[in-house]
């Protein structure tokens, strides 16, 4: 089984309330080959919802308690966040997932570039919280535009 971002097959559940629809990931969700996950509202932030980066590091960071997730404001949103991750680690166990599929420089589901946490569009180099959960726990994290997916047969 795969998981995917829900925002990727087309659910509306994006901090602003669209979507990132990728047709091919969307059939995998069809085919009932894969199933859609949304970390941020498993950890129960609601749609819409003001926008969160990661101040202090990546994904890693915040597991580690070195980071923390903030919105726009100065809320801090690192429970919530944590949260999602572990309810969607939850799901690959009990899904026996073998591959999830994030949207990448999402704070959450970011596999190689994160945003800089100073809400200026800069992206660096890192992982979302969700992320560095699923790949500290053995499982295959890529996202959307990765060259992996031709060799999953997913292209």
């Amino acid at each position: 089984m795969i998981l995917i971002s829900s925002c990727l097959v087309g659910h509306p559940v994006r901090y602003d309330g669209r979507d990132q629809l990728n047709s091919r990931l969307k059939q995998l969700v069809e085919d009932g080959k894969a199933m859609p996950v949304c970390p941020e509202l498993m950890g129960g932030l609601q749609v819409p919802r003001e926008p969160a980066e990661i101040r202090g590091g990546d994904g890693e960071a915040v597991w580690q308690g070195r980071a923390r997730v903030v919105t726009r404001s100065g809320q801090d949103v690192t429970a919530q966040f944590k949260e999602g991750a572990l309810q969607t680690l939850a799901m690959c166990r009990q899904y026996q997932v073998t591959l999830v599929i994030l949207k990448e420089y999402s704070p959450s589901c970011g596999t190689q570039m994160i945003y800089n946490g100073q809400f200026d569009s800069t992206k660096q180099p890192g992982l979302g919280v969700t992320s560095a959960l699923l790949r500290r726990n053995g499982i295959q994290v890529i996202n959307e535009k990765d060259p992996l997916l031709e060799g999953h047969g997913l292209d």
